[in-house]
């Protein structure tokens, strides 16, 4: 008898084990596997790619630090397999950026912000009463030009996109477009230094005129409708990528816009995760937490500003992702059910 109540005992013990690390694995679905993100380089792609790691973290998945890349180097390596996803895909924006076998290779997941991220061109607001500015095509006008006029090249300055961005291509085709070529000189440095140059001129009382997106910090540092003003482009000119999109390129309720509705120049884009097709077959639940994810635009706009102010290490980010974890903690707990029961199957 004391034999079979001690193998009893095992069984029973065994079985709890075994339920114990099933419990744990079903928990963990990601348990020995190394992920390897890439992040943009704009800054308000760091508190995205730091609330995805921690959430991928916490599905058992080990990941590593993320790859800076700009988007053309990152739609290649990531169809050849070089790193795994990213949380900054720009759509309809980075459609002409795609490699010719991304269909085969990569796979566009969920939709972090749905038609929130704007593009376009402001100025300051006292400028664009005083000269009565509503439209790039205003910079044509000499007494424009002369005013924002920073370096004495006889253009007026834009701060643009650097290289590699997929606004850099959109701002050359416009001064194309729009035979603006010698009326306005396209800044094209480092966007946050140049954005600073940018700031401290209209804090001294000086014109500016600049390119922003949203979420952005830019906003924080100057808000639209008080301290500037979002202006039109001359006429809708959609590049090919943005053809089959070109009704959303004119907006209404803009805040801030010198009109309403406003030709903005740009597609309202969605911002989306991007992963390799691969990867995402082979772990179920990373590819449903890439679907499932959604931020606000204006919390990622604040962590941004938080970054620009000076928060920008790689502790300070982590910090910020876990802050807004913990803040909307019952919709992460939504987000990794779904992706453990995709990873179990059901």
């Amino acid at each position: 008898m004391k034999r079979s109540v001690m193998l009893t005992v095992l069984l029973a013990l065994v079985l709890s084990l075994a339920g114990s690390v099933m419990a744990q694995d079903a928990a963990q679905p990601g348990k020995g596997v190394t992920v390897q993100p890439a992040v943009a380089t704009w800054s308000s792609a760091k508190p995205l790619e730091a609330i995805f790691a921690s959430l991928l973290g916490q599905l058992g998945y080990d990941v590593k630090a993320p790859k800076a890349l700009s988007n053309p180097i990152f739609y290649q390596s990531v169809a050849q397999g070089d790193v795994d996803f990213w949380a900054n895909g720009w759509f309809p924006l980075h459609n002409a950026q795609l490699p010719a076998n991304f269909d085969q290779k990569g796979e566009i997941l969920g939709t972090i912000v749905a038609h929130g991220a704007i593009q376009g061109y402001l100025v300051d607001k006292k400028s664009a009463e005083k000269y009565n500015i509503t439209s790039l095509a205003d910079f044509k006008r000499p007494e424009v030009r002369k005013a924002f006029d920073a370096n004495g090249d006889g253009k007026a300055d834009l701060v643009g996109c650097p290289p590699g961005w997929g606004c850099h291509d959109v701002i050359a085709h416009h001064m194309e477009a729009y035979n603006l070529k010698s009326d306005i000189n396209v800044i094209s440095a480092g966007y946050a230094a140049s954005f600073a140059d940018a700031l401290a001129r209209y804090q001294n009382g000086q014109p500016i005129l600049y390119y922003t997106w949203t979420p952005n910090f830019t906003g924080y540092k100057l808000v639209p409708g008080k301290d500037v003003v979002w202006i039109n482009v001359p006429s809708n000119a959609p590049t090919a990528s943005q053809k089959p999109f070109e009704k959303f390129m004119t907006q209404s309720g803009v805040k801030g816009a010198v009109t309403d509705p406003i030709k903005m120049g740009y597609v309202a884009n969605d911002i989306r995760s991007v992963a390799n097709k691969q990867f995402a077959d082979n772990n179920p639940a990373a590819k449903k937490l890439l679907e499932e994810v959604t931020i606000p635009l204006n919390d990622i706009s604040e962590m941004t500003n938080e970054i620009n102010s000076g928060k920008d290490s790689d502790q300070q980010i982590k910090a910020m992702a876990d802050d807004w974890i913990q803040k909307h903690q019952s919709e992460v707990d939504q987000w990794l059910s779904a992706a453990r029961q995709a990873a179990s199957g059901m």
